[in-house]
């Protein structure tokens, strides 16, 4: 799917190397922050851009089952058979519409986009967003990262405010309950002044 998919571009030729530096970073040191906020297990999580796998697979070694949607026949691919597990569903799916998941008719304790949400466009966003209200649980949390800084070559990001982001949440009936902005785990990144936003939303 990932040639339909705009905010992929760059991604499958890139794969082996996004693969390898994602595999090196562990799902505590990126989302201990946030941790808290994750359920008890079994709970059902949604991983849109799932990527290598790590974050579906550190999630179903907790006991949690696991959505884990990624476009990128290359990443899916990889992940599928790395993270190989009875607890990790792989969907060829993407926002703003994921229109696979949606037909599963499933509800979701949990929904995490993990440098995701910034290869959205103005509108994808907010169609994203309300598509992400409708598949959670009353109670349920989005979690996201959001790059800040410059656009590598190639890639189609968007420079997304974090207050715009808290706004929209907050009009698909998501509150913001957690906000934070860090410098990059990757020194190449922190080098050219990329900053990563952590923000939580809960479903009223």
């Amino acid at each position: 799917m990932s040639d339909d998919v705009a905010g992929t571009a760059g991604y499958a030729e890139n794969a082996a190397q996004m693969i390898e530096q994602s595999e090196r970073m562990s799902f505590a040191d990126l989302h201990s922050d946030v941790a808290s906020l994750l359920p008890e297990a079994p709970a059902l999580i949604l991983d849109v851009g799932a990527g290598s796998g790590r974050d579906a697979a550190a999630l179903a070694e907790m006991g949690h089952s696991v959505v884990a949607v990624e476009p990128v026949d290359e990443l899916r691919n990889f992940c599928s058979t790395r993270h190989r597990s009875s607890r990790i569903e792989w969907v060829d799916d993407s926002l703003p519409d994921l229109n696979v998941v949606r037909s599963m008719n499933l509800a979701f304790d949990v929904a995490m986009l993990t440098a995701v949400w910034m290869h959205l466009d103005t509108s994808e966003r907010v169609h994203a967003m309300r598509q992400l209200s409708s598949l959670l649980l009353c109670g349920g949390h989005v979690l996201m990262t959001i790059r800040h800084g410059p656009v590598p070559a190639g890639r189609r990001m968007f420079e997304v405010a974090d207050e715009d982001t808290v706004q929209l949440a907050a009009d698909c009936g998501l509150r913001c309950v957690y906000i934070d902005t860090t410098g990059s785990i990757q020194e190449s990144n922190r080098n050219q002044g990329v900053t990563w936003a952590r923000l939580a939303f809960r479903r009223n």
